[in-house]
């Protein structure tokens, strides 16, 4: 809820974020110096926390909720999914938030990671995105 609260605020804050949904940096950096980027930055932020714990919360139900005496090919075809999608969270999300993170440091620090005239790649950006 709060990760939601703080996106819809960033769309009423200066108009709105108006740098697409990848928040691309070239499109981060020209002009687009308002609080609204940084609120909805910090929402993906909040979302990926949440959903980090709630695949360690299903990874950790999965292996200590299983019923004794039954081995993992047994489970139910729901419960593998749910298996493969936290894992695939766990792998992704801290990506995403590095990348995010990258990128507020190149919007207030003066960075230069994506940032083509000081040596920056913005391609890296797309790829950990």
């Amino acid at each position: 809820m709060p990760s939601l609260a703080l996106a819809l605020m960033s769309f009423m804050i200066d108009g709105g974020r108006g740098t697409s949904w990848t928040f691309y940096p070239p499109l981060r950096t020209l002009g687009q110096t308002s609080v609204s980027v940084d609120s909805l930055i910090f929402s993906l932020h909040c979302a990926g926390i949440s959903s980090l714990l709630g695949a360690i919360n299903f990874l950790v139900s999965i292996s200590i909720l299983r019923t004794p005496g039954i081995s993992p090919s047994f489970l139910r075809l729901f419960v593998w999914c749910m298996a493969v999608t936290a894992c695939l969270l766990l792998l992704r999300l801290p990506v995403l938030a590095g990348a995010l993170t990258i990128l507020i440091f190149d919007r207030h620090f003066n960075t230069r990671f994506f940032n083509p005239e000081g040596g920056g790649n913005p391609l890296v950006y797309q790829h950990l995105f």
